[in-house]
């Protein structure tokens, strides 16, 4: 099989750079998922200090089937980002008023930058102090779900909200990023945010 590809047939996208604003920051509360906002976050290289998520390493769970489950392996989820405008889009497309991102565990929501989890992995969020690098888009659970139906309508049975969040917020629950610089990253400051260079892989 030949390894050449026609430069015609690659999709191919240049670098790009675009900026935003961090609208607002969130650390770990209770019960889980809930956050809770602060006005700045001093991260180390292993994410936030004493919350779940902070370490170089995690427990694979069920978004890895292909480890059993509990296996030590790499973190790609110190951090948690979602922007405001996407926010919108998941309340608008569960008919809801709102839909607030310390209900579903946010630790920084951003402003300005158009779809946000759709950033390729490799992307760098540049704060003034602290820089992180998307790991991958996250995906939406039943358990921010209960979370929403907790605060919206806590008197209703399960088979609601809890199960129209994972439907509706597809494509807009934002992204896991891991530290590459540590720094003090505080809400109101601009961001920029740096995408590489992207070509589809293809197998021929």
């Amino acid at each position: 099989m030949s390894l050449e590809i026609s430069a015609a047939a690659l999709r191919s996208l240049p670098a790009q750079v675009t900026k935003g604003v961090c609208e607002a920051l969130f650390v770990e509360a209770e019960p889980y998922p809930e956050t809770q906002a602060v006005a700045e976050i001093a991260l180390d290289l292993q994410g936030i200090p004493g919350t779940r998520h902070y370490g170089f390493t995690r427990k694979a769970g069920p978004r890895e089937p292909w480890y059993g489950r509990g296996m030590e392996m790499r973190s790609g989820r110190q951090i948690t980002v979602i922007s405001r405008e996407e926010l919108s889009a998941i309340s608008a497309a569960m008919q809801v008023a709102t839909v607030a991102p310390e209900w579903i565990g946010a630790n920084i929501v951003t402003s300005g930058i158009p779809h946000l989890t759709l950033l390729p992995a490799g992307t760098r969020i540049v704060f003034a102090e602290a820089t992180l690098v998307v790991e991958a888009p996250n995906a939406p659970c039943r358990i921010a779900g209960k979370a929403i139906a907790r605060h919206l309508s806590p008197d209703s049975a399960p088979g609601g909200l809890d199960l129209a969040f994972p439907a509706k917020a597809k494509g807009l629950r934002g992204v896991v990023a891991t530290v590459e610089r540590a720094g003090t990253i505080r809400a109101g400051e601009a961001i920029t945010v740096k995408v590489p260079p992207q070509t589809l892989w293809q197998s021929g």
